[in-house]
């Protein structure tokens, strides 16, 4: 039994009663015990930190306990207790407090939120964000009885009307303004609960024509907005990274954080490439032509990767499904390119997914959760192997051996012109012969991995 807000006592919401533990790949599930841990052994030392900091799991609070199971054509299909009419901020309680039973469950160490998912939108912003701020004062209890911790937060500057030509970029400074004050609240609250990141996802920074579209004002007030936050965050001496959520379109026609790479230009453009880091999702890869992988891979070589949404896209959909991960190849790849960069560091996997519309049971949360961190457990397992086996770095090593010589250092450090090069093969009549990318001998040496 639990205790509801007005202090009577409510049944339990999962059917699960115990934390679930790491009980081994042989694990045989039983009516006792119907799900366990078979790879994610939290303490289990891989590649120097535990698999517990390597991986940095996050629950996030909209799809799991704010979205009603709605699509463009039905209504809701959960029946939340949250969802039912009532007292606005006493439904938020319950729905903490039910958030933080998931959380133990699933031995998740982070949760993620954006404002709008704790708290009602009251008549004035000041009203909205007291009522935030109520709210943050339940998740530092509960953070403090549990051990939680905040992955970061985030405001949500999309949802409302008021949003709809967009927040920083709006024609509108009233709006503008708006959204800052709103930014500022998130910000100071997220620095407070001790987040260890903020996130600015650009769901309405965009357009959807160019004919009522002033494109260079736009991204001028885009650049003022984000040095805005990154001014404050050093004000207020948060330690955190602030970081944006690239993605191509949905729901606007385009968005201006298309890409990784488009979101390194913007950032050099505005004097913030050493500020801001980027919070990757594979969906939003997908839509904009790429693989996670490859995104990952990118924004490690540009120095401004930070974290990940660990969700998928359905490929044969061109739109952002929301999924849970499933598929332990993908996943492994991902593990490998994050390790490559340097490790997930302050940021973590977030799942940023949401049941299917027909997975109703308050019991399909955990099961969603928890098979989605055993998978990521056994990808870093695989991944783990790839790099030690060492097959694949020193193809890269060889493959590259050239620009390792004193001839290649030379031209990349630009002590070669443009002439010398010309007349050093001219003089020796230099004919290069191509040798194999052997790409088909590397995805085979991938799959032995498995």
């Amino acid at each position: 039994m639990k205790n509801d807000p007005s202090g009577a006592r409510r049944p339990a919401y999962f059917s699960f009663p115990n934390t679930l533990v790491y009980r081994g790949p042989d694990f045989v599930p039983s009516a006792q015990e119907p799900l366990a841990y078979r790879y994610y052994d939290k303490k289990r030392v891989v590649l120097g930190k535990t698999m517990e900091e390597q991986l940095r799991f996050a629950v996030c609070y909209w799809h799991s306990f704010g979205w009603g199971g709605t699509d463009p054509f039905g209504e809701p299909s959960f029946r939340r207790p949250w969802h039912a009419a009532g007292d606005p901020m006493a439904q938020a309680e319950l729905k903490a407090d039910v958030a933080f039973d998931l959380f133990r469950l699933v031995d998740a160490p982070f949760f993620t939120f954006h404002d709008r998912d704790i708290a009602p939108e009251g008549a004035t912003l000041a009203e909205s964000n007291a009522q935030v701020r109520r709210i943050g004062d339940v998740f530092a209890r509960k953070m403090q009885e549990t051990g939680v911790r905040l992955l970061w937060g985030t405001a949500n500057l999309f949802s409302n009307r008021r949003y709809m030509a967009g927040a920083a970029t709006n024609p509108d400074p009233e709006v503008f303004m708006y959204a800052a004050a709103q930014v500022k609240n998130v910000l100071e609250l997220t620095h407070e609960l001790g987040g260890a990141n903020y996130v600015l996802w650009g769901g309405r920074e965009g357009y959807e024509t160019l004919l009522n579209t002033d494109l260079k004002r736009e991204l001028a007030q885009l650049g003022r907005f984000l040095n805005l936050v990154v001014e404050h965050k050093h004000k207020i001496g948060f330690k955190g990274q602030i970081l944006i959520e690239p993605k191509p379109a949905e729901p606007t026609k385009h968005q201006y954080d298309y890409d990784v790479g488009t979101v390194y230009g913007f950032l050099k453009a505005h004097g913030l490439e050493k500020e801001v880091k980027v919070n990757l999702e594979q969906n939003h890869a997908l839509l904009a032509g790429h693989t996670f992988e490859h995104e990952i891979a990118l924004a490690g070589a540009l120095g401004i990767f930070g974290s990940l949404d660990m969700n998928r896209g359905d490929e044969m959909l061109g739109w952002d499904t929301d999924q849970f991960p499933n598929n332990l190849p993908q996943v492994a790849l991902t593990m490998y390119e994050v390790l490559k960069a340097g490790g997930i560091g302050q940021g973590g996997l977030n799942f940023d997914a949401k049941l299917r519309r027909q997975s109703i049971d308050p019991d399909d949360l955990v099961w969603a959760h928890a098979t989605a961190m055993d998978l990521c457990a056994r990808a870093l397992l695989v991944a783990e192997r790839m790099l030690n086996d060492g097959a694949l770095p020193r193809h890269l090593q060889e493959r590259y051996a050239g620009w390792d010589s004193a001839s290649g250092r030379a031209i990349l450090q630009g002590q070669r012109s443009l002439d010398e090069l010309a007349r050093e093969v001219e003089a020796r009549k230099l004919e290069p012969q191509p040798r194999s990318g052997q790409q088909e001998r590397l995805e085979h040496l991938v799959n032995s991995y498995f």
